[in-house]
């Protein structure tokens, strides 16, 4: 039987607040209760984690966890809407929790401006009820998974990539899957573009964060079906959803303690590195050499047409590296190459070595511009 007003925890202007919450059945004034009683931890205050706390506070959860080390720059403007002009430089965390009670005077917050590790993960998650992961890498990604499996959490997972955004519940049941069992183990590094890289359409996060908002609202109330052993893919560009179901393994479930996760990341592409040696320069080194000895150069660029617009190594020549790795421009490398010495650069040196190790297969050598455009222009400052 549903509680009358009379009986509830709630006031009166929380009553008026969340009167449309209070109107559906399946919540009600219990329901609400319990979205204030609850807690959330987000890990993440960007693109994701922005739609996802701005709806949190409005819906009324009671306790929510910020936990973020970084501050906020122009470029993060185009998508994370919790932030404005004003947020500039200022810790995203702090940033956050202002739109929070400026929404929500009577949530509670709690920052934690600080990386998470595998040192204070369980300390700083275990009080929370659901766990939402607005990461944006693999390492982060698995500590979360397996604090949550420590802990026996639901980890609500979003993730993102230039006009396609995922969405799952992970660990809700005993037998729950997990994120291990949808990516087992980590990608090579240098196979993954970042954020500023790729790119990625502005409001694709907000799709994607306020799912993960309506999931953990699901979750505390207890009402519905959340995306458990459920996987849904939104691509914007083609406006459609598409559903996979994912299967959960005893092994992946098998988290007792928590690892170096960024050794645990960064161990296929050490494997790789091994058996195919690329040799790097610095970009001082480049510098150093190009004022001695331009002509004897080749300087390529792998980026995409747009990053090059942008700008560029003066001299550089711009053969991207979806041309190289499909063949079309091995034969135009090797007759660049026949007199000169090839230098490859990208944004940090990720593209460029991915570039090298399939030139190697046509037997053409060259070396790996370390930290690529980003270190050459921090170089030209300093």
């Amino acid at each position: 039987m549903e509680q009358s007003q009379n009986e509830t925890n709630l006031s009166s202007e929380e009553i008026a607040r969340y009167a449309r919450h209070i109107s559906l059945p399946e919540i009600g004034i219990k329901g609400q209760e319990k979205l204030k009683t609850g807690s959330v931890a987000c890990i993440g205050t960007g693109g994701l984690g922005s739609p996802l706390l701005i709806y949190l506070a409005a819906a009324g959860i009671g306790r929510i966890g910020i936990v973020d080390f970084d501050v906020v720059e122009y470029s993060n403007l185009q998508r994370q809407i919790i932030h404005t002009t004003n947020s500039i430089g200022l810790l995203k965390t702090d940033s956050a929790k202002q739109q929070i009670l400026k929404i929500n005077p009577s949530c509670r917050v709690d920052l934690f401006n600080q990386k998470l590790t595998s040192s204070n993960a369980l300390e700083i998650l275990r009080s929370y009820d659901v766990i939402c992961d607005c990461s944006d890498n693999f390492p982060t990604r698995y500590l979360i998974n397996d604090a949550c499996l420590i802990l026996k959490k639901p980890n609500i997972y979003g993730s993102i990539a230039r006009f396609e955004g995922q969405v799952s519940v992970f660990n809700l049941k005993k037998d729950s899957p997990n994120y291990r069992d949808l990516i087992p183990t980590p990608p090579p590094q240098e196979l993954i573009p970042s954020c500023s890289q790729a790119g990625v359409m502005g409001i694709l996060p907000g799709i994607i964060g306020t799912i993960q908002a309506a999931e953990a609202i699901k979750i505390i109330t207890n009402i519905g079906y959340p995306l458990n052993g459920r996987l849904l893919i939104f691509n914007a560009l083609q406006m459609r959803f598409k559903e996979l179901t994912l299967k959960s393994k005893k092994e992946n479930r098998n988290i007792n303690k928590l690892i170096d996760y960024q050794s645990f990341c960064s161990e296929v592409t050490v494997k790789n590195e091994v058996a195919c040696d690329i040799q790097g320069i610095s970009t001082k080194e480049l510098k150093i050499l190009l004022s001695q000895s331009s002509k004897e150069i080749l300087l390529i660029d792998v980026r995409d047409q747009n990053e090059y617009n942008q700008c560029s190594i003066k001299g550089s020549k711009l053969i991207p590296l979806s041309t190289i790795e499909s063949g079309e421009a091995i034969n135009e490398i090797k007759i660049l190459t026949a007199k000169k010495n090839l230098y490859v650069f990208c944004k940090s040196g990720k593209r460029s070595l991915r570039a090298l190790k399939h030139l190697n297969k046509f037997g053409i050598r060259g070396i790996n511009i370390e930290g690529g455009i980003e270190a050459w222009n921090k170089a030209t400052i300093n």
